[in-house]
């Protein structure tokens, strides 16, 4: 091996001479690296050095401004198996000239490089012709894009496109390929079918999920760190059959609960192994756990059980509501509630009168069914007689055109006390009951027992709805009056109502 590094060459002397003295017997391998020549087209062609390229195996000529080689001296480098002239400055022509336009020279060519010179063209026919070519690097060129159809040599296992500003992945690709490197580039989607890719370097483009497993039957080792990567399952990794090792590592990943579960519980008894730890894996959603590693991101029950937490939380607003209704229900919420709307209005309407102000000495509250009884007995006797009352009735002297609930409210209002005339009827009637709804709830607003009750036949005290439990206490602990069935107890019953309606 020979090699010179860091040099500058200029032209002095006749180099026509130098050929006799140079030992080449051994010679395999030049290795010129970052040569500089001034002076680079003054000197003549190399034919003196015919000899040695004709033994010459592996040339490397690196970053020295190499810019053309010509197609005869390419042409004598019958025995080359290796060349590196990458970090020149080779472009599509000059390229050409170097591989003789795919005429067949260097046939013997196991390895080229031509990285990160000035090409912007991925012309495969240079190297149709080239049996027993096995890999290629054109890496850190200027494609920009790929044919759709290549014709590459069926040898050829080893291709490095990366760093080539490639858009767009095509069947151009040769499907003779064991490794592929694609890094670095702004490729979106790799879809293309290679049945015996073994290795697959796509790390550092803008690809936003894995691609399908099928595509890639023998693959077993794919680094795709540093995309746009969302997500992956067991699921997908399934589909690549013989994947042992897996780098994907980035920024992007959408943490959701079956991902993180994934990454953090089955990724570590799974067939495929992260390579690049989990610590390379962070969050960009949700909100709550950007930033963050994957194997840190804590995550809600809620937002892990999203759907069964829904049905949850509706379950136990029905539950709630329901227990509220039974409660409402039970305790007459409802009734409440209607009643202190009617009262505040009857309270904007009007202020409560003294009893000095009032019109009536009692209000009748009775079923219509039972009139025939307070117009034969109770109002003649009562307005009738000396000294007479006044009572105010429903038929007589409610407001016409008034709605029904304020002539109520404006007649108990408006009356020392309150008769009610209790009998079946009266339990089923539902004026009576609205009656008996704000006498009721009279008690409370005034602390004025103003009810009397007049029992014409008896009735259960559990007909008397419960809601009514001042009412029910009333009767309770009070005595009421009752319509006697002997006439001669007739008289004492008006004496006790008298008193009833009287008493302060």
């Amino acid at each position: 091996m020979s090699g010179v590094e860091d040099t500058k060459f200029f032209l002095t002397g006749d180099w026509g001479h130098i050929t006799p003295q140079l030992n080449i017997e051994h010679l395999e391998e030049v290795v010129l690296k970052n040569i500089d020549i001034p002076q680079f087209y003054s000197f003549p062609a190399l034919s003196f050095l015919t000899p040695l390229l004709n033994v010459l195996h592996r040339v490397s000529v690196i970053n020295s401004r190499v810019h053309t080689t010509p197609c005869e001296t390419s042409a004598e480098l019958s025995e080359l198996e290796y060349i590196d002239v990458s970090s020149n400055l080779l472009n599509d022509w000059t390229l050409r000239e170097m591989m003789c336009n795919g005429r067949g020279v260097l046939q013997g060519l196991r390895t080229v490089n031509v990285s990160r010179n000035n090409l912007k063209s991925l012309n495969s026919q240079l190297f149709t012709q080239l049996d027993k070519l096995e890999t290629l690097d054109m890496s850190g060129n200027q494609f920009h894009s790929m044919p759709e159809i290549c014709n590459w040599p069926s040898s050829l296992r080893i291709l490095n496109l990366s760093s080539s500003h490639l858009t767009k992945a095509t069947d151009c690709l040769p499907k003779s390929l064991y490794t592929l490197d694609l890094s670095h580039n702004d490729l979106t989607k790799f879809t293309i079918e290679l049945p015996v890719l073994t290795e697959l370097y796509i790390s550092g483009n803008k690809i936003s999920s894995l691609s399908n497993g099928n595509l890639f039957p023998a693959l077993v080792f794919l680094l795709i760190q540093n995309n746009a990567l969302q997500t992956f399952s067991d699921n997908d990794l399934k589909l690549y059959k013989k994947l042992k090792t897996l780098e994907a590592g980035a920024r992007t990943f959408v943490c959701s609960c079956d991902f993180v579960a994934f990454v953090t519980s089955d990724m570590p008894r799974h067939r495929v192994t992260l390579r690049d730890g989990f610590e390379s894996y962070v969050c960009e959603s949700p909100d709550a756990a950007r930033g963050e590693r994957v194997e840190d991101a804590g995550l809600s029950v809620f937002e892990c059980h999203t759907a069964l937490a829904l049905s949850i939380l509706c379950s136990s607003i029905l539950i709630v509501l329901l227990l509220i209704a039974g409660l409402c229900y039970k305790f007459s919420a409802v009734w409440y509630l209607k009643m202190t709307w009617a009262w505040l209005r009857a309270k904007r309407r009007r202020p409560v009168l003294k009893k000095g102000e009032l019109r009536y000495d009692a209000f009748v509250s009775y079923s219509e069914r039972d009139s025939g009884w307070v117009d034969e007995h109770l109002v003649p006797e009562l307005e009738l007689s000396e000294p007479p009352l006044h009572l105010c009735l429903h038929k007589r002297d409610f407001l016409p055109g008034a709605r029904i609930l304020d002539n109520i409210m404006e007649a108990i209002e408006q009356s020392h006390r309150t008769l009610f005339v209790l009998s079946r009827h009266f339990v089923n009637s539902e004026w009576c009951k609205y009656e008996l709804d704000y006498s009721h709830f009279r008690l409370f607003d005034q602390n004025n027992d103003t009810a009397v009750l007049i029992l014409l036949e008896p009735i259960a005290k559990e007909t008397i709805p419960k809601r009514f439990c001042k009412l029910r206490k009333f009767m309770n602990s009070r005595t009421y009056l009752e319509w006697p069935d002997d006439d001669s107890k007739i008289p004492r019953f008006w004496q006790s109502l008298r008193e009833a309606i009287k008493t302060p």
